[in-house]
């Protein structure tokens, strides 16, 4: 039988404190209708799912054992877990990992990790990551918190450590670079269906001509092989990222035509990926950024650690 505990009403967090009993059998139902949104959240954060659910993790033993109760249960964890996530961010280890110019956020599948269900799918694309990514903590964290949570200003300011007017200022800088990108976020899964395809076809055959054309010229390519690097066929993954339809299309070729991986069609971050396998498993993995009929931006996630 579950033991009832009784708290006091020792301190305030957004809302107003009450209080009651609580059980917990009742802070784990609590806590469960959320936990789908709080690890999208603090993936976003993080870029690595395996993190941001350690951090969810943390946030049950402090919701559990808290000593308080408030009236917003979903602001208070939220509240929560951009705290353990401006933590990791600021360890040392995160710190090098973020550095690496080649970093690319971990590929997942939503509905098997539970994301999919109560996620807009250009909330957790990869194009979208990536953008994030770019961003400061701070920058990421207020943009989170006030267009996907809708926090106040009031509040964003006490949980990141700046005055009001530095946060509207950080939200400036954020909305302005995802504005940047934003096109990449919403392209169906039948566009991407049929320029993976296309890709796909054009890269084993070698057809350079074929892949110019359907790349933007603009395009970017980022291959990520993890801390220490990784080889295809003897090719190094780039350690920074390629850009424009040519070179793309020539390091595309030369990679495709000297690897005989397997492949399979995966649905990754809301769209159709390619998953490549060798005789160990997945070996890596494939995702676009499409928009206007073209291939903008090329992910290459070979970071084992990631997989």
């Amino acid at each position: 039988m579950t033991k009832d505990r009784t708290w006091k009403n020792v301190s305030a967090h957004r809302g107003k404190i009450v209080r009651m009993t609580h059980s917990t059998a009742s802070n784990l139902e609590a806590f469960e209708s959320h936990r789908a949104m709080l690890v999208a959240h603090a993936y976003r954060m993080l870029g690595d799912l395996g993190r941001a659910e350690d951090m969810v993790q943390e946030a049950w033993l402090r919701w559990d054992g808290r000593q308080v109760e408030v009236d917003s249960p979903r602001a208070y964890l939220v509240t929560l877990v951009t705290r353990l996530c401006f933590n990791e961010l600021d360890s040392a280890k995160t710190r090098r990992e973020d550095n690496r110019g080649d970093r690319l956020p971990e590929p997942v599948d939503l509905d098997e990790r539970g994301i999919g269900r109560v996620e807009l799918l250009d909330q957790v694309s990869m194009a979208f990551l990536v953008v994030l990514q770019r961003l400061t903590p701070a920058e990421r964290a207020v943009l989170l918190l006030r267009d996907v949570f809708d926090f106040d200003y009031k509040e964003i300011a006490a949980l990141v450590g700046k005055s009001e007017p530095a946060c509207r200022k950080l939200l400036e800088r954020a909305r302005r670079n995802v504005a940047a990108e934003k096109r990449l976020f919403s392209a169906s899964p039948e566009a991407h269906r049929r320029l993976l395809s296309a890709f796909t076809q054009a890269a084993s055959a070698g057809d350079l001509q074929a892949l110019v054309a359907m790349l933007a010229e603009d395009a970017v390519l980022i291959t990520d092989g993890g801390p220490e690097g990784r080889r295809v066929a003897g090719i190094r993954n780039l350690q920074a990222p390629l850009k424009g339809a040519a070179r793309i299309a020539a390091f595309i070729s030369a990679t495709a035509r000297s690897s005989d991986l397997e492949t399979e069609v995966h649905e990754l971050n809301g769209q159709p990926a390619l998953v490549f396998y060798d005789k160990d498993g997945p070996f890596a993995a494939l995702l676009l950024a499409v928009a206007d009929d073209r291939i903008h931006r090329v992910f290459f996630h070979a970071d084992l650690g990631g997989l």
